[in-house]
C-alpha cells in the first residue's frame, strides 16, 4: 500500500519533508535559461520554458533524493506551458521515480462516473501510458461518486490519494468553514475521507487515502488528528505561507506518524533568499536546496521531538 510504503522511507530518511516541484521561471538560474536559449523573460517560448524546468527540476532532485521520501510536482506549474509542459510534468515524474522517490502528483482533480474512471486510470493506474504518479491530490466537493473510482484503483494498485479536507489559504474558510447540521464543512468531509479508507489500512496502522490538511490553521490540523486518527495527512503551508514547525506538528500522531509537510519555494529557491545567496550562486542552486531540505527536516523533527512524538 501506498502509505507503508511512505512510512517506510519517511523512517529509512528520518524525514517528514516533501518537497514541491513548483518551477516558475523567475527561479531558474541565468545559465539554465542561456543553455536553452532562453534569453527573454518572461517571454520564452513554451518549448525552451518546459527544457528550463526539466533541467532545474533534475538537479533538485539529483540533490535531495537520499535525504527526502517524497516529491510533489504541481501540475499547475507545467500545464501553462501547454503541451511542452505537460511532458515536462511527466518527465519530472519518471525521473523522480527513477531515482527512488515516491511521487505525488499535486492535480487535484475532481468529476464524476467515466470522467473519474478516465483521471483514475491515468494517474493511478498501471498501464504503459499511466503516470509515473504513486498518489494524487483530489478535490471531494463533486461528492462521493467523484472519488470511489481514485479509491478502488488505490487499492488495486497500491496507490495513494489526499483529499482536500482543510487547506492551507485563507480564503478556505469562506466554504470549509460553514456551518452545516453544527459541525464545519471540513469535518463532515473528514467523516467521508475515513470511511473511504476504512478497507485500506496498512500494516502501520494508516489507510492509503489521506488528507491535505493546512499547517497554517493549527486549531483545525488538531481537531482533525482526532478525528482522523488513522488518516495520513499532506501538510501544506509550512514555511513561505506562514506555517511553523510547531503549526505542522500538530498534525501528527502520538507515534510520531501521521504527517509529511511540504515545502516547495523555501526549498528549490533556497539559493535566492536569506541567508543562502551569499553562500550559493546560481550554479550551485541544487546544493543550496539540499541544505534547505535538511534543515526543514531538523525544524520539523526538533519540533516532534519536543511534542514527545518520535517515530524511530
Amino acid at each position: 500500500m501506498f502509505t507503508d510504503k511512505l512510512i517506510e522511507k519517511v523512517i529509512k530518511c528520518r524525514n517528514h519533508m516533501v518537497v514541491g516541484l513548483d518551477p516558475r521561471l523567475q527561479y531558474v538560474p541565468r545559465h539554465i535559461l542561456d543553455d536553452v536559449g532562453g534569453s527573454q523573460l518572461p517571454g520564452m517560448g513554451a518549448d525552451k520554458a518546459a527544457e528550463a524546468f526539466f533541467r532545474f527540476n533534475k538537479e533538485i532532485i539529483d540533490n535531495v533524493y537520499d535525504i527526502v521520501p517524497a516529491v510533489k510536482p504541481q501540475i499547475a506549474f507545467y500545464e501553462q506551458y501547454g503541451t511542452a509542459g505537460f511532458e515536462c510534468w511527466l518527465k519530472t515524474c519518471k525521473y523522480a521515480k527513477s531515482k527512488g522517490l515516491l511521487v505525488i502528483g499535486d492535480v487535484k482533480r475532481s468529476d464524476i462516473g467515466s470522467t473519474a474512471e478516465a483521471y483514475s486510470d491515468f494517474y493511478l493506474g498501471n498501464n504503459e501510458w499511466s503516470a509515473d504518479t504513486d498518489c494524487i491530490t483530489l478535490n471531494p466537493y463533486l461528492g462521493t461518486d467523484a472519488l470511489i473510482p481514485f479509491v478502488k484503483n488505490c487499492g488495486k494498485n497500491g496507490k495513494g490519494i489526499y483529499v482536500l479536507v482543510k487547506t492551507s489559504n485563507k480564503s478556505s474558510a469562506d466554504i470549509q468553514d460553514l456551518d452545516s447540521g453544527g459541525r464545519k464543512i471540513y469535518e463532515h468531509v473528514a467523516e467521508l475521507v475515513v470511511k473511504l479508507g476504512e478497507d485500506l489500512i496498512g500494516k502501520f496502522g494508516y489507510s492509503s487515502i489521506g488528507a491535505v490538511v493546512g499547517a497554517t490553521f493549527r486549531n483545525d490540523g488538531q481537531k482533525l488528528r482526532e478525528l482522523m486518527k488513522r488518516v495520513y495527512f499532506l501538510v501544506p503551508g509550512y514555511g513561505a505561507q506562514g506555517g511553523t514547525a510547531e503549526d505542522a506538528a500538530a498534525c501528527f500522531n502520538k507515534d510520531g506518524l501521521g504527517a509529511v509537510v511540504n515545502s516547495s519555494r523555501g526549498i528549490i529557491a533556497a539559493y535566492m533568499s536569506d541567508g543562502y545567496k551569499d553562500k550559493y550562486t546560481g550554479k550551485e542552486f541544487g546544493a543550496a536546496a539540499r541544505e534547505a531540505a535538511l534543515v526543514a527536516r531538523d525544524d520539523i523533527n526538533n519540533e516532534l521531538e519536543k511534542a514527545g512524538k518520535i517515530a524511530w
